[in-house]
């Protein structure tokens, strides 16, 4: 398959009190159209940096980073769903989920309609008339994910988007999300702290070293899909865990060291 995804000695430099800091050294990678790619490493590594450039929110300071744009022109290139609850709390979850399509000059009644399909398939159905301060956590990143599903994009960039929710709501909503993927097959780059959740979700596993950032190995998750949370109980699922923390464990260690 094409690679949707391209970064080519991806290098991201800052400037600090102390100097210049490097976050991603010589990074490398691709990643397949329609390709459920989980990216994980240790704190600081450079996992989200690497998100934001390709949300375009902000830049390489060398190498090439880069989506490669679909015959559409009208369709977005990268939506992007956050750790944080990024939904706007003077709106209600139907305008919460039109937003972007509303941003893209579509009629009022195509935007509500097609807002209206996703909040169904994300099980908010009874809520669509509800504003953030009166949902649940796990409710309100249904509402950023059905966001950034709503608007069609040709790539989902999910930055640690279940990692606030407490361990039951994650787990269903790990569920959800494959369904939802499965659907729509979107190219999707996530990042990850969650050894479980990367090989649960995954078509492969990008580990990254300790800073600076630049690609370990890649773990290729040879798990069937479609997938439910029955699939961790099994002995492959527990042998690619276990191969991605053995890929891990020294940079963990390694960061935490230098975080001392």
């Amino acid at each position: 398959m094409s690679a949707k995804i391209v970064a080519r000695s991806a290098e991201k430099r800052f400037q600090t009190r102390q100097g210049w800091m490097t976050a991603l050294h010589g990074f490398d990678l691709e990643v397949a159209e329609g390709e459920f790619l989980c990216l994980v490493g240790p704190s600081g590594c450079g996992k989200s940096t690497f998100l934001r450039i390709l949300a375009g929110l902000d830049h390489a300071t060398d190498g090439e980073v880069r989506i490669t744009p679909g015959p559409d022109p009208r369709q977005p290139l990268a939506n992007v769903v956050f750790q944080e609850y990024a939904v706007f709390p003077w709106k209600t979850v139907l305008h919460n989920v039109a937003f972007g399509l509303e941003m893209r000059g579509v009629r009022r009644a195509e935007r509500e309609a097609a807002a209206r399909r996703w909040i169904d398939k994300v099980a908010l159905t009874r809520f669509a008339d509800y504003y953030p301060a009166q949902l649940s956590g796990g409710m309100k990143q249904r509402v950023s994910i059905a966001r950034a599903l709503a608007n069609d994009p040709q790539v989902l960039l999910m930055d640690e988007p279940l990692g606030a929710l407490d361990a039951q709501t994650r787990a269903v909503l790990q569920e959800e999300l494959l369904q939802l993927w499965e659907e729509a097959r979107k190219t999707v780059l996530y990042v990850t702290h969650s050894i479980d959740e990367a090989v649960f979700l995954g078509d492969r596993v990008v580990v990254m070293t300790a800073h600076p950032g630049t690609l370990k190995t890649v773990i290729d998750v040879d798990l069937p899909r479609p997938r439910d949370l029955g699939v961790m109980a099994t002995p492959a699922f527990a042998a690619l865990t276990g191969a991605v923390w053995e890929a891990l464990r020294d940079e963990v260690h390694r960061a935490m060291a230098e975080q001392a």
